[in-house]
């Protein structure tokens, strides 16, 4: 059996040059190309988590009972799974773009424009199970190797993000977990989490029927353009009528019935559907604050803070707009605001920190910005931590920062390298 895997193997391995070996899907029990192992899976769905949940959006802190709600629904899924002793976590995330995600390990998120498209909780269940699915078959390992082979002899595993505000300024795992977050599934991975999700679905007490009405309600939505999706769920999970038709043939053959939820599911996300308003008028707000008009955006995200006022996304996008407005005095008040409420939001303590540097508050500066790379290295905090070293005449920190910022590309590694060089002439 050794020695047949092993020829299954060699051609890929002597076309790449690598050593390495197979091992057995969980999910599937097909051999697979396996280059990473599964302490070194665990180890990078850890590290990648927290960072991953702050380039897209944050934790929505305004309900945390609706995460409790949703890791329930996500652990009885789990435990059902084909790798049920994997750590995981189920988190819901501060944003209106429809999406779900998983990382190595077992580590998913749920955002919470997806939540309001949902139904019932055996509709939640179906997108929980999908993830898991992706979680236990190693899906995301995997294209991590193909991205490993196809650029062999490249250090690092630096993908370009696209799509996204800080995709030129993230560094390290952050860059990694992101892109993992946002790349796009194959149609092969897609029909494999579905299946298996399904069978998850019907093992722990769901109505599998609900995936087929999930994919189409997400087929109709992809093919009539909405806004948001297409940026999202089906630029990461792409739709199709053979999903649909797949899901049908399953629920044919292992039976529909089972628990639906609807009437625990409206309770469950009462919260959030009496808030979204607020998210809307945010929504419209960066809308138009992308389009130029500052001021018509000042006055929507105003409105979005009269309805909501404890949550710190919106101090934040206001402090953005009075940038914009060369107000600096207001945006940093409400800088401070956004992360007195959510302190651990790297994107908060990024702008507070670029705002105290303008305003030449040094100490708030440097404080700001270290503490947002602790959370979410970014390219442009170690910029303006080696012109703040310059400014305390610490030549040695500004060439450390600046060797950093010059790791990354573009505009902000070609400023530090001319930084660097004037220091080291």
């Amino acid at each position: 059996m050794k020695n047949a895997v092993l020829q299954r193997c060699a051609p890929v391995l002597a076309l790449m040059l690598l050593l390495t070996g197979c091992s057995v899907n969980p999910v599937t029990g097909e051999n697979q190309l396996s280059l990473i192992g599964e302490s070194q899976e665990l180890a990078m769905g850890a590290e990648q988590y927290t960072p991953t949940q702050q380039t897209q959006g944050g934790q929505f802190y305004i309900d945390p009972e609706l995460t409790l709600y949703v890791r329930e629904v996500g652990n009885k899924l789990a435990r059902v799974s084909d790798r049920p002793d994997l750590p995981y976590e189920f988190v819901v995330l501060n944003s209106s773009v429809p999406n779900a995600w998983a990382l190595p390990g077992g580590k998913i998120a749920v955002n919470r424009g997806l939540l309001t498209e949902l139904e019932d909780e055996a509709q939640l269940a179906s997108v929980l199970g999908h993830e898991i699915v992706h979680a236990a078959a190693r899906h995301s390992v995997q294209r991590m190797q193909q991205g490993m082979l196809i650029s062999a002899g490249v250090a690092g595993l630096g993908f370009a993000l696209s799509d996204n505000e800080w995709a030129g300024l993230l560094m390290g795992g952050a860059a990694v977990g992101a892109q993992l977050a946002l790349a796009q599934y194959g149609q092969g991975d897609e029909l494999e989490s579905d299946h298996y999700g399904m069978l998850y679905m019907k093992e722990a007490g769901y109505d599998p029927q609900a995936a087929v009405e999930l994919q189409e309600i997400f087929l109709a939505l992809s093919n009539g353009q909405q806004a948001g999706f297409v940026d999202g769920l089906f630029a990461t999970h792409p739709p199709s009528a053979k999903r649909v038709s797949e899901n049908s043939k399953l629920v044919s053959e292992i039976g529909g019935g089972g628990y639906r939820g609807a009437d625990v599911y409206k309770k469950k996300t009462a919260t959030l559907r009496k808030v979204q308003p607020a998210y809307d008028a945010h929504d419209e707000a960066m809308k138009l604050a992308s389009d130029g008009d500052m001021n018509a955006a000042l006055n929507k995200i105003n409105e979005a803070i009269n309805l909501l006022p404890r949550e710190a996304m919106f101090y934040s996008l206001r402090g953005r707009i009075y940038q914009e407005q060369k107000k600096n005095d207001k945006a940093q008040a409400d800088f401070d605001k956004a992360v007195s409420m959510y302190p651990e939001m790297f994107v908060y303590r990024l702008n507070n920190g670029l705002t105290a540097l303008q305003l030449n508050n040094l100490s708030k500066a440097r404080e700001n910005l270290t503490r947002a790379n602790e959370v979410v290295p970014t390219s442009i905090a170690f910029l303006r931590l080696g012109d703040i070293a310059v400014k305390d005449n610490n030549r040695k920190e500004a060439i450390a920062y600046y060797s950093k910022a010059a790791e990354s590309s573009g505009d902000i590694a070609e400023e530090a390298r001319k930084k660097l060089a004037a220091l080291t002439q």
